[in-house]
């Protein structure tokens, strides 16, 4: 397959290693891996904070710049979300008929990594190798808007070597939400608390999830404690091999 790697803000100015992987990964599998070089924002800051109009720009050019792939892969269940639920809205409110058409022929090609991976590709074996005590976190975005379910875990579940550990009260939020952290950071904070306490219940060496927006978050807060407890993209753990561990 011919897939675009949309690599969000986030990880683009602050994880392109993530970016990386999915690569690494995607190529491994057989698949052509493009970047498009005009991609820019997907909106979702504007749009959850009231600036819909100011919007429309970038979903946009999200539909020009995406167009005619096989697949689009976002290492983010945030801004995977984002374009799948709320750029149909955009294009029809703020539009025209000819970007309501364009978005509408682009946002079904879009999917989070492991919706991909599993769905898509039909693989949960890639064959990954990572020798570590490790628990998983469902970002709300991926839970509660993509539907995920249990796709990151059946991915994870088939990487060789991994002692994987449930974790306690997985599905609850970790406090992060964006602009949430920032504009109710006492309610953030004591969400946070509760999410390093059940992390730190597992006894694993690493934390994983597919948004590194959650896993800046919980390891921001698991760093100052000094727990000694890593974060991971669920992307480069995919991507490790017995011959590169990470």
């Amino acid at each position: 397959m011919r897939i675009a790697l949309f690599i969000t803000c986030f990880n683009d100015t602050m994880f392109p290693r993530t970016g990386r992987a999915v690569t690494e990964l995607l190529e491994r599998l057989g698949h052509t891996v493009e970047f498009p070089q005009g991609q820019t924002c997907c909106g979702q800051m504007h749009f959850n904070t009231g600036y819909r109009p100011e919007t429309l720009p970038m979903v946009r050019r999200f539909a020009e710049v995406f167009a005619g792939y096989d697949a689009v892969v976002a290492p983010s269940g945030s801004c995977a979300g984002m374009v799948r639920d709320h750029h149909r809205v955009v294009a029809a409110q703020y539009g025209d008929a000819a970007l309501a058409e364009a978005v509408e022929h682009v946002v079904p090609t879009v999917y989070e990594l492991s919706e991909l991976l599993v769905d898509v590709l039909g693989v949960t074996d890639v064959g990954a190798y990572f020798p570590h005590r490790v628990t998983y976190h469902p970002t709300c975005h991926s839970l509660r808007m993509l539907r995920v379910g249990d796709r990151p875990l059946s991915l994870l579940r088939a990487v060789k070597g991994i002692d994987l550990v449930e974790l306690p009260a997985a599905e609850s939020c970790c406090g992060f939400g964006g602009t949430f952290a920032l504009k109710n950071a006492d309610v953030s904070n004591a969400m946070l608390a509760d999410k390093m306490r059940h992390v730190q219940d597992t006894g694993a060496e690493f934390l994983c999830a597919g948004d590194n927006s959650c896993l800046t978050h919980i390891g921001g807060g698991l760093s100052r404690l000094r727990t000694g407890v890593g974060t991971m993209h669920l992307a480069e753990i995919l991507a490790s091999t017995e011959g590169d561990v990470r």
